[in-house]
């Protein structure tokens, strides 16, 4: 099992300590150094005041922010956890993708879901109720002119005649695409589109918040993964590799380490290959740092052994 640690690109209350180019290289070379594996961060380029104020949040463009992570490090993989493709043009975001993949010779994860915030699709002009149609569009069309010299494509709202992408990519195909999601549809996305799965942990309480299934606990969890290798074995295909990747439940304020370290036992014997962790709340760039070496040693180096 590897791990993903999430960079405070969305701690914009206290932007000198977070939201600064030296605040995410700084950030991003040190927990390069702790032996984590990749690093995340998520997106909201429009969100709306009412859900600000019930506890949503502002954060930089995933992009740019991985950009300024990349140029920091040398072997850190660079992961969106995850990017609501559906909100923008399909091949702009293409060239986004490329571009990163590019100047980060090879190291993006590519985390991509339908979103659920229903007044962001309405601010950037996209009707929430082709979101889903929109995403499967978007990660085929990547695919394409990722791998096709001139990309032609017939799309909802727009039309490609030859379209071509240069640099070419450091990796042929671009990069791993990881579907999020709790839903069956989700699923059946990851399975017939990506090379991987991005769940998170949510309980009843915020199902309705966040517009997907509730997976509340280990047995939940367990039960997307039987759902999604049924139906893998149905079609008869899946990426190889295939990767889960989750966030344990266990780990969650003050954590209690032999909690996570046995949740994660249970979560690498259902298929989990990498594990994203959240660090506590921190004040400062140092706090932060702090958190994120704690978990290094108690949590990650631990379970490596």
């Amino acid at each position: 099992m590897r791990f993903s640690i999430g960079l405070p690109t969305d701690r914009v209350d206290r932007p000198a300590e977070f939201v600064t180019g030296p605040a995410v290289t700084e950030i991003a070379a040190a927990v390069e150094q702790l032996g984590y594996d990749a690093c995340f961060v998520t997106d909201h380029p429009a969100p709306d005041a009412r859900w600000l104020a019930v506890g949503g949040h502002h954060a930089l463009d995933p992009m740019v922010a991985l950009a300024f992570a990349a140029a920091a490090t040398t072997d850190l993989r660079l992961q969106t956890h995850i990017m609501v493709i559906a909100y923008r043009n399909p091949l702009l975001a293409a060239k986004s993708v490329l571009s990163l993949e590019v100047l980060s010779q090879g190291r993006l994860i590519l985390g991509v879901a339908a979103g659920y915030l229903k007044p962001e699709f309405a601010a950037l002009g996209v009707d929430f109720d082709e979101r889903n149609a929109l995403t499967d569009e978007a990660i085929d069309v990547m695919r394409g002119v990722f791998t096709t010299e001139a990309f032609a494509y017939e799309g909802m709202h727009f039309r490609s005649r030859g379209t071509t992408m240069q640099p070419p990519l450091p990796n042929p195909g671009g990069p791993p695409i990881w579907i999020g999601g709790n839903s069956k549809s989700a699923i059946r996305r990851a399975v017939e589109r990506g090379d991987g799965w991005v769940p998170f942990p949510n309980p009843v309480s915020a199902g309705m918040a966040a517009r997907t299934s509730n997976i509340g606990d280990i047995d939940d969890f367990a039960r997307g993964v039987d759902y999604l290798r049924a139906y893998a074995e149905e079609r008869g295909t899946l990426a190889d590799p295939f990767d889960i990747c989750f966030h344990p439940f266990a780990m969650h304020g003050d954590y209690d380490v032999a909690a996570v370290l046995d949740e994660l036992e249970q979560l690498a014997k259902l298929g989990v290959t990498w594990c994203a962790l959240g660090t506590p709340r921190a004040d400062s760039r140092s706090e932060y740092l702090d958190h994120a070496a704690r978990i290094a040693d108690e949590i990650v180096n631990a379970f490596r052994g």
